[in-house]
């Protein structure tokens, strides 16, 4: 008897085509000061199958906010390589094709470009225009310099504008490259960095300062990949080590550090940034003890906080809450600098699916509970103003398996536990996936 995988049911199915709808209904009120896209990408398989969640062809779902309307609802899948002419990434000869992936984990712009990106490739590049919304312009290489994937989790300096990111894996070393693009979008930094094996090296840190690479004992596994195991092709593997390696940014060429940990994996960073003048690195992960052989992701994390006294060389592992909790976003205007809140979504509880707002400072959290069935997504968060840190809102889709649709939810972030300040309603459901971001015009 064949059997679905869990990954392609309920609201981890894929949605069977694309639509362009207008005119959506709102319960409660958009605030009208807010004009662009709220984008999220994730998973949806063309053919209805794929042997694991995050292998998914990429979909973006985005929604079109204007003066106080919900103006239009859009889902395209993203034209790469891969979904166009079914190219793969490795030929009989292990030559990579850089083009090759599925663009199915985050949407982000940097220097006016908007890119679907997904870590084991070059990202692709969509139209934002009026009347191209999400169409798929091409892949990105940064003019040709880029000659490694790029991770789906890059980091914007809000002091430099810089682009900070990295390219992991491959069949042989380097298996790690530290890359940075200047505000501009010119990339002027490429540097491998020597790591012993091809680890899964999913997120990773900055501050004002420092870049903070963390490599975990999730191995690649090359007879997997060949045999075709089901899952992705890595093992967890705690004989490897656990450790966290800094890197000062006024050096990028430079020494990187090497500090040693518990084993564990962390799929997300909430945030970082320095004290005692520079000589230690506060960090916020979403902690996962361990995964699964074949990235199995049936346990779950929780957020803790390491702290790296430079000085002394050694690092602080402290658990902050113990709930089940993943996708953890900041105000993005504070990357590398000291933050007081972060959010974090939460899929399923007692009380059914929540987005946190934990107060890092008072050691506090404060959530809003969206009652059984309803699932959210990942919360950005979306100022009000120009003050970093200051007010704003957070949007999640948010999955009904009541109705089997989804809103556009969006809350006040400082008074998360309220109603919502509106409710989009969408003309279909939006399946469980990955990041986004909110997109305004300017």
């Amino acid at each position: 008897m064949t059997t679905t995988a869990p990954h392609l049911l309920g609201n981890f199915a894929p949605v069977p085509d694309e639509l362009t709808v207008t005119e959506l209904s709102v319960t409660g009120s958009v605030p009208p000061e807010l004009t662009g896209w709220y984008l999220r990408n994730g998973p949806n398989p063309r053919e209805a199958a794929s042997a694991h969640w995050f292998l998914g062809d990429g979909m973006v779902h985005g929604v079109r906010l204007e003066g106080g309307r919900a103006a239009a609802y859009r889902n395209r899948w993203v034209r790469t390589a891969s979904f166009t002419r079914g190219a793969r990434p490795y030929d009989e000869h292990g030559n990579h094709d850089l083009t090759a992936g599925v663009a199915n984990t985050h949407v982000v712009r940097h220097a006016g470009r908007t890119l679907a990106l997904v870590e084991s490739s070059h990202p692709y590049e969509l139209d934002c225009r009026p009347g191209h919304e999400l169409d798929t312009i091409g892949a990105y290489d940064f003019n040709g310099r880029l000659h490694t994937p790029m991770t789906a989790h890059p980091k914007t300096c809000p002091t430099t504008g810089d682009l900070h990111f990295f390219g992991y894996g491959g069949l042989a070393a380097p298996y790690l490259t530290y890359h940075r693009a200047d505000a501009a979008g010119e990339l002027t930094v490429s540097r491998p960095i020597d790591i012993p094996a091809h680890t899964m090296m999913h997120d990773f840190q900055l501050t004002s300062a420092h870049v903070v690479f963390m490599d975990l004992p999730v191995v690649f596994d090359l007879a997997k990949a060949r045999a075709g195991a089901p899952g992705m092709p890595y093992t967890w593997t705690p004989d490897h080590g656990a450790r966290l390696g800094v890197l000062r940014r006024d050096d990028p060429h430079g020494a990187v550090r090497w500090f040693e940990i518990q084993p564990c994996y962390v799929f997300h960073t909430l945030g970082a940034h320095e004290e005692a003048a520079g000589q230690r690195l506060v960090l916020h992960v979403i902690r996962w003890d361990r995964l699964g052989d074949g990235v199995d992701v049936n346990g779950h994390g929780s957020l803790w906080r390491w702290t790296i006294d430079l000085a002394a060389g050694s690092v602080r592992e402290e658990q902050l809450d113990d709930r089940s909790t993943e996708f953890p976003r900041i105000d993005d205007r504070l990357t590398g600098l000291p933050h007081r809140h972060g959010h974090t979504s939460t899929a399923k509880g007692p009380d059914g699916g929540a987005i946190h707002r934990y107060d890092l400072r008072a050691g506090t959290v404060t959530s809003h509970l969206f009652g059984s069935g309803r699932t959210p997504g990942e919360a950005s968060f979306v100022p009000a103003d120009d003050t970093p840190g200051g007010p704003g809102w957070l949007m999640a889709y948010v999955h009904d398996a009541a109705t089997d649709r989804s809103d556009l939810v969006i809350l006040d972030a400082d008074r998360l536990a309220d109603p919502p300040v509106a409710s989009v309603h969408l003309p279909r459901r939006v399946p469980s996936g990955f990041h986004g971001n909110w997109l305004p015009d300017a």
